[in-house]
């Protein structure tokens, strides 16, 4: 008997270490992340630049396309380097932090749609808002406070006014090119700005329209299959078994749709629906990891673009706080092998070359996922 409460005792000792340096790990992944970040910053304060070209870049019009694109970059890199905890303390990433919340702030009112077909500005106004939340909730200074709330609700106004005609948005319009969009909603770009909105909804003098995010709403359910895939676009309405709409073209961004639709009230996302897609992102990681650094888009099997993999376990660690402890650590646990198994030498994550835009918005959404992860 006394063996017996011994051995019990010993393996759990072992459990209990296993845990210890598995945490440690993901502390030294950030730390060499947040460390990428930091040196990677731009004099500005910003992030990311339209240098290294390839033979196929994706379409972007100038100015307005890389402003966008630099302008969410650095909303990510902020939003990181604050969720790392490590910008708390004097030091680099702290001096980094003051510099790119500084860049933000003067940056995100003057984003605009890059032409009458390009409409990057939309995922800049998401990803604003949720870097603007965390700056909002760093600060107790009421004139502070009054300025970001400022900017907030004129990110707000411009999302409402970049709104799809069918509901919900999306970043091209190659239909009429219209002041108000008339190309199709995008599933999981409407999903990035529902949940943008989610976090600024509680802040005091914040006004979004309940109509606005009903059509958002409604335009995923519509792309919505029953297996809890979702279509890329509206467009592809027709064609439900068409690749990308399938559960391996859809690992990417089911784990966005999932959180947006349950962080809003619907309940027919459960539990049980939240803990099958995350056992699937897991247990299916090769068709997002084949399409990881191809140069590309949508070239890999089920129409799989390199820029699904860092965003989908983002979300996908998102999706973890919506499990109970026991269901929740079983996917962090996967989450975060998974990052640290793709971390560069340099500290840094990527998986698209997409100018020089590439190494920051990896690098911040992998240290936004292990967060999640501790």
């Amino acid at each position: 008997m006394v063996q017996f409460i011994y051995s019990i005792l010993i393996g759990a000792s072992l459990v209990a270490c296993g845990f210890a340096q598995e945490s440690d790990d993901i502390g030294k992944s950030i730390s060499r992340g947040v460390q990428f970040l930091v040196e990677d910053q731009n004099p500005d304060g910003s992030w990311g630049s339209a240098r290294q070209t390839k033979g196929l870049n994706i379409y972007a019009p100038v100015p307005g396309s890389h402003h966008a694109f630099r302008t969410a970059v650095t909303a990510m890199s902020v939003s990181a380097l604050i969720e790392s905890g490590l910008a708390d303390q004097s030091g680099a990433a702290a001096d980094a932090l003051k510099k790119g919340i500084d860049r933000l702030l003067i940056e995100l009112p003057k984003v605009r749609r890059a032409n009458s077909d390009a409409i990057y500005n939309v995922w800049t106004h998401a990803f604003g808002l949720q870097a603007l939340a965390l700056i909002y909730h760093r600060t107790e200074d009421d004139a502070e406070r009054r300025k970001i709330r400022g900017i907030i609700q004129g990110q707000i106004n411009r999302l409402n006014r970049f709104e799809s005609i069918d509901g919900g948005w999306g970043y091209y319009d190659f239909n009429a090119q219209t002041a108000r969009p008339s190309g199709s909603s995008i599933s999981f770009t409407t999903a990035t700005v529902l949940v943008a909105f989610k976090e600024v909804e509680s802040i005091e003098g914040i006004e979004l329209s309940d109509r606005i995010v009903k059509r958002a709403i409604d335009s995923i359910n519509r792309q919505r299959k029953s297996d809890l895939s979702y279509m890329y676009g509206e467009y592809l309405k027709s064609r439900p078994m068409y690749g990308i709409n399938r559960p391996g073209g859809s690992l990417g961004r089911s784990q966005a749709c999932n959180y947006a639709l349950r962080i809003w009230g619907d309940e027919t996302i459960t539990n049980q629906h939240i803990d099958e897609w995350l056992d699937k992102l897991g247990k299916r990681n090769g068709w997002l990891d084949i399409g990881r650094k191809r140069p590309v888009p949508h070239e890999a099997w089920f129409g799989v673009a390199g820029y699904f993999y860092y965003y989908g376990h983002y979300y996908g660690a998102q999706c973890t706080g919506l499990l109970p402890d026991e269901k929740s650590a079983v996917h962090k646990k996967m989450l975060a092998a998974l990052m640290l198994k793709h971390q560069e030498k340099d500290g840094s994550w990527w998986d698209f070359p997409f100018y020089s835009y590439h190494q920051p918005y990896g690098t911040a959404f992998a240290v936004m996922t292990l967060a999640r992860c501790r």
